[in-house]
């Protein structure tokens, strides 16, 4: 049990925060722990922890990507305009053109760091303001609400009347967002794909020399971004049921903090899906709150800056607690491994 504890000490603590927030909110308020209130956070809560886990990847490479969310604004757009041409089309259809674009908007991300040699987080920035820049040039801000059936009937999966005459649901996102947190998992804790990315974001000059393709291991990690994206993109515009432009953006900070509030390190090497999951539910459950006490949003953005500032501390911390480590292995002859992009 101790080695446990201390193998996820950080999964430990944000359920600990998240158990201990939830009874507060649940004095306080007493619409917290109602089914119909569980069931929304998981519904609102779905399309940011399919960012998150896409984003983990990356940052487990020892990249940095903040232009996943506009990716998504541009897959639905796009994806919504191949519907019509196309004549409706179908879920089959839906997800393959949204994974599609995503994953080719993830890839360009990949070329301009790998092919040019520029920081991650650099070149996400600067196709941020690309791909938004472009977003709403085309699209001049207006929205899409003639959307296929298929996309705006809200999927039901369970469904519960409460004692007060409402329903508890849960929709397709959840369910969606339940297989991208396991294909997340699996491909990076038992594909040897998903070793290298560990070990590349760990020790970059070291896997190089154990002759992990570099160039490989940041086209999978950008291009699994990617793919989150445009699945998350879709999914919002089903919970939605229309098109807007902007409406993701601004959640690339937000799920940012909840993944390395989550235990991933900014330098790579490090992150677990359940931490990333219990990252971003200790997000929404703060807002969930301050919402159920009617407290402003803009103190829910305050908050989310002061969740930042924690979480790229702690993280620092975390690579502080390495320069020991690689002080022993330089007075013993090994170089420290070379933490810059590739």
């Amino acid at each position: 049990m101790r080695k446990l504890f201390l193998s996820h000490t950080t999964e430990f603590v944000l359920f600990a925060v998240i158990l201990a927030m939830s009874i507060v909110l649940a004095f306080m308020t007493d619409r917290f722990f109602t089914l119909g209130n569980v069931f929304d956070l998981l519904n609102i809560s779905a399309v940011n922890i399919i960012f998150a886990v896409g984003l983990l990847v990356v940052l487990i490479s020892g990249g940095i990507d903040i232009s996943f969310a506009v990716a998504a604004s541009i897959v639905q757009y796009v994806t919504a305009l191949a519907l019509e041409r196309i004549g409706g089309g179908g879920w089959v259809s839906g997800f393959l053109i949204a994974a599609g674009i995503g994953i080719v908007l993830g890839v360009i991300n990949a070329f301009l760091i790998h092919r040019f040699r520029i920081i991650s987080i650099v070149a996400t920035i600067a196709t941020f303001n690309v791909y938004f820049g472009l977003l709403m040039f085309f699209t001049k801000g207006v929205s899409i609400y003639n959307l296929p059936d298929w996309l705006t009937s809200r999927v039901i999966i369970y469904e519960r009347e409460m004692a007060d005459g409402s329903w508890a649901e849960i929709t397709l996102p959840v369910v969606v967002m339940a297989v991208c947190t396991l294909a997340t998992w699996f491909f990076i804790t038992r594909t040897t794909t998903g070793r290298q990315l560990y070990a590349f974001g760990d020790n970059p000059e070291g896997a190089r020399r154990f002759g992990i393709n570099i160039g490989a291991v940041q086209f999978i990690a950008f291009g699994w971004l990617g793919l989150m994206a445009g699945i998350a993109g879709l999914m919002q515009a089903h919970y939605a049921q229309e098109v807007v432009p902007n409406a993701l953006y601004g959640r690339e900070l937000d799920v940012l903090a909840a993944v390395v509030l989550g235990g991933a390190r900014l330098g790579g090497g490090k992150g677990s899906v359940l931490g990333c999951v219990l990252g971003v539910l200790l997000v929404s459950i703060t807002q969930n709150g301050l919402n159920l006490m009617g407290v402003s949003p803009f103190a829910f953005k305050m908050i989310v800056g002061a969740i930042i500032l924690v979480a790229i501390t702690l993280s620092s911390a975390r690579i502080g607690n390495l320069v020991p480590v690689f002080a022993t292995r330089k007075s013993t002859g090994d170089r420290p491994a070379d933490r810059g992009e590739n």
